[in-house]
């Protein structure tokens, strides 16, 4: 069944750091190449989530990274601009000591090859659910909000339809040539979702909103059963 079309597609080179929007990717076993390959990691956190997201410091998702290294073997950043609009390198200890300094404990940045994700490597969401929380909120709510990997325009345009896609498999491109994901679980969603992408000005709203529709779920996570190319205006399939 043809659900509709790749709206946009998006990467988070640094965790809970400001995303690139892309007309094309490559998904692998682990997400979308260069997504969420870095992150800094609290210190005095024994947790097993320790990294610094923007919940922990909202102005994280002000930072840029850019620059990206053409010597690996995926395309990550070198760089980092920060909201006053300095330049450091992302491995520098003048960055670290930034974050270190706002966050009020120290941090270390980590690289993990396999990705730093909550729940999945892949996050999905329509447009619908983007524009139902939208009119339902009454608020302008930015599809960045909710940090997907891929939006899907659907011909439905219903809010929430994707919880039907939970257990079956969504086909990226004509045929079989494609990518493919498995869809695992609904996304239950955090108070990141409260944060303007660029001013990470909070507006709770969006979140009560969120849950008063669909108990807090916007979206979906799912593992890549297939490996391939993602480009903006390919068709979405949906299969068993």
């Amino acid at each position: 069944m043809e659900l509709g079309r790749i709206s946009a597609i998006f990467r988070y080179p640094v965790k809970s750091m400001a995303g690139e929007l892309l007309d094309v990717a490559r998904l692998s076993w682990h997400g979308i190449e260069g997504d969420r390959r870095f992150a800094f990691r609290r210190l005095s956190d024994k947790s097993g989530f320790p990294w610094l997201n923007a919940s922990k410091l909202p102005q994280l998702l002000l930072y840029k990274p850019f620059g990206f290294d053409s010597n690996t073997a995926e395309l990550l950043p070198t760089h980092v601009y920060t909201p006053d609009g300095k330049e450091y390198e992302l491995r520098s200890e003048e960055l670290r000591e930034e974050l270190s300094s706002r966050h009020g404990s120290d941090v270390e940045l980590m690289n993990l090859k396999h990705g730093i994700f909550d729940e999945a490597c892949i996050s999905v969401i329509s447009l619908g659910t983007v524009h139902g929380v939208e009119r339902e909120s009454g608020r302008n709510v930015d599809l960045r909000r909710f940090r997907p990997n891929v939006a899907i325009e659907t011909h439905g345009a219903e809010p929430f339809e994707e919880d039907k896609w939970v257990g079956r498999t969504l086909m990226f491109g004509d045929g079989n040539s494609g990518a493919a994901v498995r869809v695992t679980m609904p996304d239950e969603r955090c108070v990141m979702v409260n944060f303007d992408p660029d001013t990470a000005e909070r507006d709770s709203e969006v979140m009560k909103t969120v849950a008063r529709m669909n108990g807090n779920y916007a979206g979906v996570y799912g593992t890549v059963v297939k490996a391939g190319e993602l480009r903006v205006g390919q068709i979405v399939t949906l299969g068993e």
